[in-house]
């Protein structure tokens, strides 16, 4: 049974740094691309970042470029998303996701508040 469960998530001020982390069991991590994504307030879910297998290539939406980094380790089944220069805006609940053979997989979410 696939399982993704993040944590991480909490309140922050503007400016601030958070670490997410989503810890995935079920199948085999390894082989897939792992995705965050987030649903804003009042928005539509939108992708956040993506890291491919190898972990050597990854995407970002253009809001987040240059404060986002999406990394994974594989021997642990974690993708992660080190978060700096937080904007209120970035205010969202986060939710990991794997597309395993077009089934797709999402965690429970975990909540980001940036607010002063």
């Amino acid at each position: 049974q696939v399982q993704l469960v993040e944590s991480g998530g909490g309140l922050v001020q503007p400016g601030g740094s958070l670490r997410l982390s989503c810890v995935a069991s079920g199948f085999t991590f390894s082989a897939y691309r792992m995705w965050w994504y987030r649903r804003a307030p009042e928005k539509e879910r939108e992708s956040v970042a993506s890291i491919f297998n190898s972990g050597s290539t990854v995407t970002y939406t253009d809001s987040v470029k240059g404060r986002f980094t999406i990394s994974r380790d594989n021997a642990k089944n974690t993708v992660y998303l080190q978060m700096s220069d937080l904007k209120p805006e970035d205010t969202a609940v986060y939710f990991c996701m794997v597309d395993r053979g077009g089934q797709v997989f999402w965690g429970q979410g975990t909540q980001v508040i940036v607010s002063s």
